[in-house]
């Protein structure tokens, strides 16, 4: 038990000073037991505040510390550093919480300074009982996974492989690029999407570092930091990538065609396909939902006009387990279905788009080469794009999507730059022009004549189930069938406006993918209320999970663009990569273990633990705890029948003590 405990108190600035009478505070210290020192200072974290800690560990002997500040998770590992570096165990130090629980949550100095007292005592009492403990150390293997071939994954992939790693990407499509492939321009310098991506597209596929895994899925992720073993299947594509010679001419001959994915339903695509013209790799798969084989009949098509022999109607998938250091998940987002909108007609109407069905349809190597063109190929001569579909709304998603604004204005310039007669209006709430060039770029488009109304739309209509209303009450004159209608209140004006169309193009909100859950189990990675993966910490670490050696890059962890999105992967790639450098990493040490006299072998704790750090010995009948995987949480302790479970750090000798503390103020 310690006997000589050292007591300092930050001011944080004025974070804690300002509510808390500190030296009040470190007079009380000075009573409470085995206090041989209490101090103040004003920002304890620096590095003249921490040499004091040093200074006065080794002068007076000090044999327990506490630094009663901010949260732990701020600075503990600072303050650890600091009691090792002067000849102490690191886990002889307590943090009292007194900003956060103290100072924060309350304007009262007299309430405020008497639970700054508190806290401290309960950190004292505790710390008298604290035991020293040791940090492990684990090796780790030289090699990445990147999970996610979107533009995130690729710039992680590359980063990773072209600083020496082994680096394996998996993706579950036929081909990477993502949503970045299905692009026409990039906003707001109106660069040619493809133009930038495929040659990092091929950069991957041709790197002497990368393993690529395309059509593949990650089936399970066990281990630890360091040392993952992950289980990869990859889909049976029907055929022999190693025979074929990209030739295309089964894609030609095929009979069979299904709604092409990547142009978003507008054109067709054969039973045997590849994505796009740059698909990397660009190697044909079959899908066994649209080739006739699958449903007992015979074509051979395919097979008769493959020279080299590569269609193997035989082939299953494969599963291959890699082993490595750290993770990257850049699993990306999804669109809205805008189908749970109703009132803006989008799939009851024929001329209402999404953002990426209007993507394909303007693009050059689109269902239309690039003409904006409606259903019945008509030159549409107004065309109304709607901001925040789903997006800053409590019935869909409160969050904004950030990227919604500024595509939509990209939209309308590519619209006037084609269609030079055509009016185009742009429905939004507020513009939110955030990022370098952004609002340059919007100005642009006020110049070049795009109306813009300050209001959101409320309803889309079409000309048939409009027309009657309309013409009754005087609204409209001359509305076509095929036309449609958008109601909004606008807001500048102060009242509702119903402007006629021809097309209409929403923009859906960004929002997690729905298999995000299923994905996050398998690597451990925590999500927010809105449904994306959580990072360790929104300011300090963006790219960090609570997992260990797993690190998050791109849309999934939220909305973002492309630059985001490729700062964000070349941000995982080097804490992955700084991982990997270290060659081995030391584990913490607050970890739980097992009694085994005390253990029978109920299995509870088995179910309970978010790590998958227990497992059952079934020849000893007893549960054991990997503490390499263990992450301190408390969960198996508490749900213990047999209490058989210890947590180090947190016993209950010492839990009790910090609550005999708390109370003794």
């Amino acid at each position: 038990m310690a006997s000589k405990i050292g007591v300092y108190v930050c001011h944080c600035g004025m974070n804690i000073a300002g509510t808390v009478d500190v030296p009040a505070v470190i007079e009380a210290a000075k009573a409470m037991p085995r206090v041989a020192l209490s101090k103040e200072y004003k920002f304890a974290c620096s590095d003249p505040g921490q040499e004091m800690i040093k200074q006065d560990i080794k002068a007076h002997g000090l044999d327990a510390i506490v630094v009663a500040a901010c949260s732990p998770l701020m600075h503990e590992k600072t303050f650890r550093r600091a009691v090792e570096a002067a000849g102490l165990n690191p886990f002889l130090l307590s943090i009292a919480n007194i900003r956060e629980q103290g100072s924060w949550v309350t304007e009262d100095p007299a309430k405020a300074t008497e639970k700054a007292k508190a806290i401290v005592a309960g950190a004292v009492f505790r710390a008298a009982r604290q035991e020293p403990l040791e940090m492990r150390s684990v090796e780790i293997h030289r090699a990445a996974l990147v999970v996610g071939g979107g533009i995130a994954g690729i710039q992680a992939a590359l980063d990773l492989a072209d600083s020496g790693i082994p680096t394996t990407l998996v993706e579950r499509q036929p081909s990477i690029g993502g949503y970045m492939a299905m692009f026409d321009k990039t906003f707001p310098t109106l660069d040619c999407s493809a133009c930038i991506l495929t040659p990092k597209m091929t950069a991957v596929g041709q790197h002497e570092n990368i393993k690529l895994m395309a059509y593949s899925e990650v089936e399970s992720v066990s281990g630890f930091v360091g040392n993952f073993q992950v289980r990869i299947r990859r889909k049976a594509a029907y055929v022999d990538h190693t025979k074929c010679n990209g030739c295309g001419m089964c894609m030609e001959k095929c009979p069979y065609k299904a709604p092409s994915e990547f142009d978003q339903g507008l054109s067709q695509r054969r039973a045997i396909y590849v994505p796009f013209a740059q698909a990397v790799p660009n190697k044909p798969v079959i899908d066994p939902a649209t080739c006739v084989r699958f449903k007992g009949k015979k074509c051979k098509t395919c097979i008769k006009f493959c020279e080299p022999g590569a269609i193997d109607f035989e082939q299953k998938d494969s599963v291959e387990e890699v082993t490595v250091g750290s993770i990257v998940v850049a699993t990306g987002f999804q669109p809205m279905d805008a189908k749970k909108i109703p009132q803006l007609a989008y799939g009851r109407h024929p001329e209402v788009y999404t953002a990426l069905e209007f993507e394909r349809l303007n693009n050059a190597a689109g269902p239309t080469q690039g003409k904006i063109l409606t259903k019945d190929g008509r030159v549409p001569q107004s065309v109304a794009i709607l901001n925040c579909t789903g997006s800053r709304d409590t019935n869909y998603h409160e969050y904004c999507s950030r990227v919604c604004c500024m595509y939509a204005l990209k939209y309308a310039h590519l619209i006037k730059e084609k269609l030079h007669e055509a009016t185009v209006f742009d429905f939004y709430i507020d513009m939110r022009c955030f990022g370098k060039g952004y609002e340059e770029f919007y100005r642009r488009l006020q110049d070049e004549g795009v109306r813009f109304i300050r209001g959101k739309a409320a309803q889309v209509f079409g000309g048939k189930e409009y027309k009657a209303i309309a013409n009754a009450a005087g609204f409209i004159d001359g509305l076509e069938d095929h036309q449609l209608v958008v109601q909004a209140e606008d807001s500048l004006l102060g009242k509702l406006i119903r402007v006629p169309v021809d097309m209409v193009v929403l923009t859906p909100a960004v929002e997690a993918r729905a298999d995000a859950d299923e994905v996050g189990r398998k690597f451990l990675v925590s999500r927010g209320a809105d449904g994306f993966f959580l990072e360790q910490h929104p300011k300090l670490a963006p790219v960090s999970t609570t997992n260990d050696g797993v690190y998050i890059a791109g849309a999934c962890q939220g909305p973002k663009d492309i630059p985001d999105s490729v700062a964000q992967g070349s941000a995982a790639a080097g804490k992955a990569l700084g991982l990997i450098a270290r060659r081995e990493v030391e584990v913490e040490g607050t970890t739980a273990s097992v009694v085994d006299e005390l253990c029978s072998g109920c299995k509870c704790c088995l179910t309970l633990c978010a790590y998958n750090a227990i497992s059952f010995d079934a020849d000893r009948h007893r549960s054991s705890i990997n503490e390499v995987l263990c992450k301190g949480c408390g969960t198996c302790v508490a749900s213990c029948p047999s209490s058989a479970i210890k947590a180090k750090h947190f016993t209950d000798e010492q839990i009790f003590a910090e609550i005999e503390g708390l109370m003794s103020m």
